[in-house]
């Protein structure tokens, strides 16, 4: 017989992963009489430098049914087509990772072997001629995907950068409307069953007692109840991303502002530029075993002049809960781990944590069964985020700085190891069919890192070398021709 529904949920923490999960709890369980209660406390702050998503925040924003132009209104937010990263290959290079895809409609995972094949053959071709995205990101003109499969926009692909404090509230104002019930005050006891070991309910400073059949736990790094309580345990990586601070600051909005983050790498680490409307959102992430606190402020200061407000320090630790999922607890956000936003992704992993806990909602009972799942599938999610965030850092050429050698020397996770042979033997990127970040992802950075293939699909020989060329020519004109076209207003 099967056990008792949920019939109440208990979110331990505000802030954007707080509210994210109350928003899209409220939805989902609309109409089941599920009782929602969200606890936080408004002398405990927020991280808040989450500001720059990657375009799978389309799923979740459909998902609550935010309105776009309602939610770009209420959190400042800018259109983001993709990273730009500066110095990452020596002082005054660059190069761009596009949201979208490179070539035509339906080239999407051949077009890289197009332009190996050219590569090796001795001609000179621009990657980012062939990315409608990144074109259209350099002319700093926006465009809209299409659903045409045919069509050319189809190929393009964009987020947003928002202020992480405004889209909480917008969406607290959403997850209230639907009943979700917020508690103020800091939680001093947690009960647990003696038998089963389930918290049962969080008492506030207030006196306030909630209980709840399932407990999600946002409470940002320390994890109070994941790690707390529950001691899940937790995987450190430092040993593959050795930084674990980070400064931040804002300053006056650039009227001018590009259409993408900026990632400019520095002396024990990389610099991020995030322009809001109302604001330009900056930071300096970097190694406290490389860069003293004060010295990396001063770095920061030193290259955006005067903020509009204090730089606020952060410290972390890279790695993950070894469990983000134990009994009735579920850890969402940065209680279940962290990985630098160099590639923009604490949102979406507070998202996909949604997801899974959607797909695998439990019964009162909690069945472990889904709990190994979600765990499972966590680890594997969290695991391909930091091999990719890895691949920049090792693959750094045309920097010296202590930093930058420690990384260039470092072993690599034995899966990015696997990719990066792959790629160089084949051009092949040997994804799975879960993985975050695609072909055109990958390949954008392994080539902005200086990773080049030795050979390319053999499918492509059925066509000659000169017939390759002349279609990478034809790609290319056609990109230039719908970016002229779009910046004249036509479609």
């Amino acid at each position: 017989m099967s056990a008792a529904p949920i019939r109440s949920v208990a979110i331990l923490g505000g802030g954007t992963a707080g509210w994210m999960t109350a928003a899209a709890l409220s939805k989902a369980l609309a109409g089941q009489g599920v009782a929602m209660a969200l606890i936080e406390s408004d002398a405990i702050g927020t991280i808040g430098v989450g500001e720059a998503t990657i375009p799978t925040i389309h799923w979740f924003n459909q998902l609550i049914g935010l309105d776009e132009a309602a939610f770009m209104q209420a959190t400042g937010a800018t259109w983001k087509l993709g990273i730009e990263f500066r110095g990452w290959q020596g002082e005054g290079s660059a190069y761009f990772h596009p949201f979208g895809t490179y070539g035509l409609p339906g080239d999407a995972q051949m077009l890289p072997h197009r332009l190996i094949r050219a590569w090796n053959g001795g001609h000179a071709r621009d990657i980012e001629a062939f990315s409608l995205t990144t074109q259209l990101a350099r002319a700093r003109r926006f465009a809209r995907g299409n659903g045409d499969p045919r069509s050319l926009l189809s190929t393009l692909g964009h987020a947003y950068h928002f202020d992480a404090g405004r889209y909480a509230a917008f969406l607290r104002q959403m997850a209230e409307g639907r009943g979700v019930r917020r508690h103020e005050g800091r939680v001093t006891r947690i009960e647990r069953d003696g038998e089963t070991g389930l918290v049962r309910a969080l008492t506030t400073e207030r006196g306030e007692r909630i209980a709840a059949d399932l407990f999600i736990d946002c409470s940002g790094l320390k994890g109070l109840l994941i790690e707390g309580e529950m001691a899940a345990g937790f995987e450190d990586w430092s040993h593959w991303l050795p930084c674990d601070s980070a400064w931040a600051a804002p300053t006056a909005a650039d009227p001018a502002a590009p259409l993408h983050t900026t990632a400019t790498a520095a002396q024990a680490g990389w610099r991020w530029r995030i322009p809001l409307q109302h604001r330009v959102g900056n930071g300096y992430v970097f190694s406290s075993r490389f860069q003293q606190a004060e010295a990396a402020r001063d770095s920061l200061l030193a290259a955006i002049g005067t903020p509009e407000a204090e730089p606020r320090l952060i410290r972390f630790v890279p790695g993950r809960r070894r469990k983000a999922w134990i009994g009735n607890v579920v850890a969402i956000g940065l209680s279940s781990g962290f990985l630098e936003p160099l590639e923009s992704t604490s949102i979406h992993l507070i998202q996909t944590g949604i997801g899974k806990l959607l797909s695998l909602f439990p019964r009162q009972d909690c069945a472990p069964l889904l709990a190994e799942q979600y765990n499972r599938v966590f680890a594997r999610e969290m695991e391909d985020v930091r091999d990719f965030l890895v691949l920049h850092y090792h693959f750094t050429q045309g920097r010296t700085e202590p930093l930058w050698q420690a990384c260039q020397a470092a072993p690599l996770p034995d899966s990015l190891a696997y990719k990066v042979e792959q790629f160089r033997a084949s051009g092949r990127l040997m994804l799975q069919g879960e993985d975050l970040f695609r072909d055109a992802s990958w390949f954008a950075v392994m080539t902005g890192q200086g990773l080049r293939a030795a050979d390319h699909n053999p499918m492509l020989d059925s066509m000659s070398e000169a017939d390759n060329l002349r279609h990478l020519d034809a790609v290319q004109a056609a990109i230039a021709k719908s970016v002229a076209q779009l910046q004249a207003g036509g479609a």
